[in-house]
């Protein structure tokens, strides 16, 4: 009650003021206090005027009938994070207070926020403060969300065996013995059948893939890798060929097993070793790694008696099994939609199915082996200009297995892949071609790009093994400086648009101007002027097939008349400085011969002998097949040289 008497007073306050505030009072109809207002409030309420009728309203962030109840609100438990992500939130009396979890802090810089207000709560990278001391000799600092993990360096494993660990759980780095081992012939075989003779006990081909599952769990050597690769690919053929039973629930569990082992060696944490060997050494061994978990996926699912579809996934690899006898064939068609991909193949048609015939189908997708694959840089090299091909996508394989052979033939495999990163303007589909000594390299023959766009791109190939998007980098020009240029150009473009269309007003209106010499003029202005219109809307227009040719013909023909037109004027000086007299009507008349008959001429015969070649894919000009372009620089070089003369 005192404090209403208090609120009333002073709204009341001076006098003369009374009627104004009691006015505006009314015309707002919120609580102001008034000298009727006698009631009894809670300690956490105040008492008020509002809609004509006096009451205890509790303050904000309580709750209650104002008179003998207020209680708090929990606004920390009422709301669902109302601090925001990596907040704690605290309730006090009448509000609450935001704090952000260990390992984060206010983006302010406040120990204290509230809602609201623009705070966040972001990462804090203690790799780059104490994480790298934390972690302790011979270790490396990794952030994450939150914290930080350790790991132990090349060359060095952790005492407790953890892939990761934290500071002050008893994990130290120890040197690993087994890195003085140098990539040579005589250690990698050494190691290799040591790692054979540790597996010798081991009868069948699942205890083998759960004795290289375990093993390869945690950090690996250089060296190790290429043993366990080879283990692996021994295994695998020399078991699973012997011992290949009816037992399907036995082939579901090794196939996930093998799935699970060869994806712990294309793990990110991994892609560091695997650099760390010779190149030669990397794609050998990555190279049998993959044609193991193709061909022995295929063995297992060829098993298989009735018609089944398989998923085995991992971090980094999937992988779909489809297994169908002759009868169900014409009713399956195998495909697959993972990870932003789609791959499906289509077999050639027969007349007449096989009666007992049965078809395996294996479809995998590597997520992170393309930097791998990747051409390795040339650092040796002095040309600027030297490409190199990197892996712009994930890689993946497919493979067919049919009995008889015949039963299944391929005839086209069309996928769709998405980009790994920002595609550059030199992208094709290719595919890993590699012999039986595992030597592979990336080729083209045999697939075609179907279309392409900002993320992905449809490619369509008539064989079947690892397929994945190239784009060349180094020698040419980035998508970003692409794009840089292309604004610049056409900035250019308008600019000579608009400086053109003066001159051709110029030429055309005043007469006071009009000769021989200004009809030149005019002439040579319109050409560019439309040879640069055309230019600047339909260069880039390569999507319909029909509009990019008629463009890329118009563009042929304007430049040619546009460089008729400078030869022309080059003639009409020389035959004023010379003083030689000539019939104007007549000559006027072969100007207009020679500057627009004759690039028609030109572009007639360039169409009838290669209309193909008109419009690329990549831009509506001319294709450099062929030489077809010399359609264009022949004639130009030719005015060129008679001008010179």
């Amino acid at each position: 009650q005192g404090l209403c008497t208090r609120h009333c007073t002073a709204t009341a306050s001076p006098m003369k003021l009374l009627p104004f505030l009691v006015l505006i009072s009314s015309l707002l109809d919120y609580g102001c206090t008034s000298p009727s207002c006698n009631m009894t409030c809670h300690k956490d309420a105040r008492c008020e005027v509002k809609g004509g009728t006096t009451g205890c309203y509790c303050s904000q962030g309580y709750t209650g009938n104002g008179i003998t109840v207020c209680k708090d609100d929990n606004e920390c438990e009422n709301a669902t994070q109302p601090c925001g992500e990596h907040a704690n939130c605290t309730n006090t009396e009448g509000s609450y207070y935001c704090t952000c979890m260990p390992g984060f802090k206010p983006s302010n810089g406040q120990q204290i926020f509230v809602p609201n207000d623009g705070t966040s709560c972001v990462d804090v990278d203690e790799c780059s403060n104490e994480g790298s001391i934390a972690c302790g000799d011979h270790a490396k600092c990794e952030n994450v969300d939150g914290g930080f993990n350790c790991s132990c360096k090349e060359g060095y494993q952790p005492s407790t065996g953890k892939l990761q660990f934290k500071p002050n759980d008893g994990t130290s780095c120890q040197e690993n013995p087994k890195a003085k081992c140098e990539l040579f012939k005589d250690c990698i075989a050494e190691h290799i059948n040591r790692t054979l003779a540790r597996m010798s006990h081991l009868k069948t081909p699942l205890e083998k893939l759960q004795e290289i599952n375990k093993n390869t769990l945690g950090p690996l050597l250089p060296v190790e890798v290429v043993s366990y690769v080879e283990a692996l690919s021994y295994s695998s053929w020399n078991t699973l060929s012997d011992s290949v039973s009816d037992n399907e629930a036995l082939h579901n569990t090794t196939i996930n097993v093998l799935v699970n082992t060869v994806n712990n060696f294309l793990q990110k944490d991994k892609i560091t070793v695997w650099e760390a060997l010779p190149v030669d050494n990397q794609r050998r061994s990555l190279t049998k790694l993959l044609h193991t978990a193709e061909q022995a996926t295929l063995l297992m699912s060829q098993s298989f008696k009735k018609t089944t579809q398989l998923d085995a996934n991992a971090s980094d690899i999937a992988l779909k099994v489809f297994a169908f006898d002759s009868y169900h064939m014409k009713h399956i068609h195998p495909h697959v939609y993972t990870g932003g991909d789609y791959i499906k193949i289509s077999p050639k048609k027969r007349r007449e199915p096989h009666p007992n015939g049965t078809v395996a189908v294996v479809f995998l997708r590597y997520s992170n082996i393309g930097s791998l694959l990747s051409s390795p840089k040339n650092r040796s090299s002095k040309d600027p200009s030297e490409q190199r091909q990197t892996v712009s996508s994930a890689v993946i394989a497919v493979a067919i297995s049919s009995n008889p052979p015949t039963l299944y033939e391929l005839e086209k495999i069309t996928f769709t892949l998405k980009y790994a990163k920002t595609a550059d303007k030199d992208i094709k589909c290719a595919f890993w071609n590699y012999s039986d000594t595992m030597n592979g390299n990336w080729a083209t023959e045999g697939c075609e790009l179907t279309h392409s766009n900002s993320t992905h791109i449809s490619c369509k190939c008539n064989h079947l093994t690892h397929f994945a998007v190239l784009m060349s980098s180094g020698g040419s020009v980035g998508v970003t400086n692409y794009s840089i240029l292309t604004r610049i150009t056409q900035l250019g473009i308008i600019i000579s648009l608009i400086c053109l269309s003066m001159c051709i007003f110029t030429f055309w209106f005043f007469s006071e101007i009009q000769s021989t010499r200004t009809t030149i003029h005019k002439n040579l202005c319109c050409s560019l002027f439309l040879a640069e219109l055309i230019f600047l809307i339909g260069i880039n227009m390569n999507n319909n097939k029909l509009f990019c040719s008629i463009t890329a013909g118009l563009l042929h023909y304007f430049l040619l008349a546009a460089f008729a037109w400078m030869c022309i004027e080059g003639i009409h000086l020389y035959l004023i400085v010379v003083g030689v007299i000539y019939n104007k009507g007549f000559l006027h008349k072969n100007f207009y011969v020679f500057g627009y008959v004759s690039p028609a001429v030109v572009v007639g015969i360039s169409a009838a002998l290669g209309y193909k070649y008109y419009g690329t894919t990549e831009v509506c000009w001319l294709s450099t097949k062929n030489n077809f372009i010399w359609s264009f620089i022949g004639p130009a070089c030719l005015i060129i040289l008679v001008s010179i003369i």
